[in-house]
């Protein structure tokens, strides 16, 4: 059983020394939809990211995020993934999430293809033994050959990714997190790519992705919120959702 819960979450992050100047005021208001506090004697900008977002997600669902650049969606994403923790209110989990973004972290490119796989898995929350049971398909579905046992900076970017990719998608996943579909390599691969990340979706319990992408938006989820100036304006069927972004949130 899969289980996401927030509660009135807020996420602040202060920045210090940025409100010397009128113009870098109206700039940081300008970028996240004005939800900016400013204290001119200590020179300190309090930017509230998400504010009062109360959401709750069972087995079952598939919520798409919208909004324009700016909204809060990569940010929510981030926040249910626990790599931001909020502020005010609390988020409860239950099930293994897997964010399918950042997918290039802590790849070090003077280590081989194999010792990276190694790295990154441990950096998931896997097991040694658990990493070295799926060493061999990862490597295979790679596509790399002998160029596995090399380090990554003798790769091309292209051979980098579909590593990179290879690893990410290789976790079964309770809670699949993802920004964006993401395609990288060759067509074959692309075509590779599509089928197992419709694969992993398909064993995921809950799955809440943010893109721009309506048709993948109605493609993949059952469900919408509409999010702008990091506050949550909408909740509701995937169509309804779509049609509110449409009507409501400027593009």
């Amino acid at each position: 059983m899969a289980h996401i819960k927030l509660n009135n979450i807020n996420v602040d992050f202060t920045i210090y020394q940025a409100a010397a100047r009128s113009w870098r005021r109206t700039l940081f208001r300008a970028a996240v939809g004005g939800l900016i506090n400013t204290s001119v004697e200590s020179g300190r900008v309090l930017v509230r990211a998400l504010q009062g977002i109360d959401l709750e997600l069972q087995d079952g669902c598939r919520l798409a995020l919208l909004g324009h650049n700016g909204a809060g969606k990569t940010m929510l994403l981030r926040t249910i993934a626990g790599i931001y923790y909020p502020t005010e209110g609390s988020i409860s989990t239950e099930g293994r999430r897997v964010p399918l973004f950042d997918i290039g972290l802590g790849f070090d490119e003077e280590a081989t293809g194999l010792e990276n796989i190694m790295l990154r898995g441990l950096l998931m929350g896997l097991k040694r033994k658990e990493i070295e049971k799926k060493v061999r398909e990862i490597a295979e579905f790679s596509g790399l050959g002998e160029f596995i046992d090399l380090p990554v900076r003798t790769y091309s970017s292209g051979m980098a990714l579909r590593l990179m990719f290879a690893i990410a998608t290789n976790i079964e996943a309770d809670v699949l997190l993802m920004d964006e579909w993401i395609t990288t390599g060759d067509q074959d691969f692309i075509e590779k790519a599509n089928q197992r990340l419709n694969t992993l979706i398909d064993r995921s319990r809950i799955l809440v992705v943010a893109s721009h992408n309506l048709e993948l938006m109605q493609r993949l989820c059952n469900r919408g919120v509409v999010l702008d100036g990091g506050r949550l304006i909408f909740d509701g069927p995937i169509n309804a959702a779509i049609e509110h972004y449409r009507k409501k949130v400027p593009s």
